[in-house]
């Protein structure tokens, strides 16, 4: 298993109220690597804490293909990011096979802005790139499909499981195009506030890390009951023990 890093929306209260004491407490943890989300308006404020405490943001969060590329694409040449994905393109464009193939070639398309300045591009998934079928296969395979290698996938698994595909046999037909995985844990229902510290719920996590060695492991809780950086830690505790 990769290092794990963290998907800062995780902790975007404190993040908000001081980014870099957020980090600090991030670090002292012992998280090494972390996800921003909205790169194009935060990078600004963490280009010095993250080069200061010598984290590193191999992926990040930026809208794409409803965004501005450009501003995106440098935000991440300024942390150093080398794989920026986009967090959630619209459902109503994951129904039939031609909206799916023209999110692809959409993709495909500033793939290739990407790779003029040196990174890639990947997709992250909810739920219901997978509820929704097309010849009886869920969406989000129809578009790694028809993206190839030319675009990154990264799979929420905790979505992929509420969205009623098994998230360990959905990596095992994925395969290489996995990169980066979010590594999240609860019951599977849609209240994100009923997530739980990696480990402690109800998904196989250590099978679902082993179906993906390739892929970094990104802790993330959408939201949390109970005290957010308990969790963060309990979850980074988890993980090392799997290491």
């Amino acid at each position: 298993m990769k290092t794990p890093s963290i998907q800062l929306y995780t902790v975007r209260e404190a993040l908000d109220a001081d980014p870099a004491g957020t980090l600090e407490r991030l670090a002292t943890i012992g998280f090494t690597q972390v996800e921003p989300f909205g790169l194009d308006a935060r990078a600004a404020v963490l280009v010095e804490p993250l080069r200061r405490l010598g984290l590193t943001a191999p992926t990040a969060h930026v809208t794409l293909v409803d965004g501005d590329p450009r501003a995106a694409f440098d935000a991440a040449e300024s942390l150093g990011v080398s794989t920026v994905i986009d967090p959630m393109i619209d459902p109503r464009r994951w129904t039939t096979r031609e909206d799916v193939e023209g999110v692809a070639a959409e993709l495909r398309g500033l793939a290739a802005q990407a790779a003029d300045r040196g990174l890639r591009v990947g997709y992250h998934n909810h739920a219901f790139e997978l509820e929704n079928r097309i010849d009886g296969v869920p969406a989000l395979e129809v578009l790694a499909a028809a993206v190839g290698e030319a675009v990154d996938l990264e799979v929420d698994t905790y979505w992929a499981e509420v969205g009623g595909v098994s998230a360990v046999e959905l990596l095992s037909r994925l395969g290489e195009q996995v990169v980066a995985l979010h590594v999240k844990d609860g019951p599977r229902t849609r209240e994100n506030t009923d997530q739980v510290a990696v480990g402690s719920g109800d998904l196989p996590v250590a099978e679902i890390l082993a179906a993906a060695p390739q892929a970094l492991p990104v802790v993330e809780l959408d939201d949390h009951a109970g005290e957010i950086f308990a969790a963060v830690a309990s979850s980074r505790r988890f993980l090392a023990g799997l290491a």
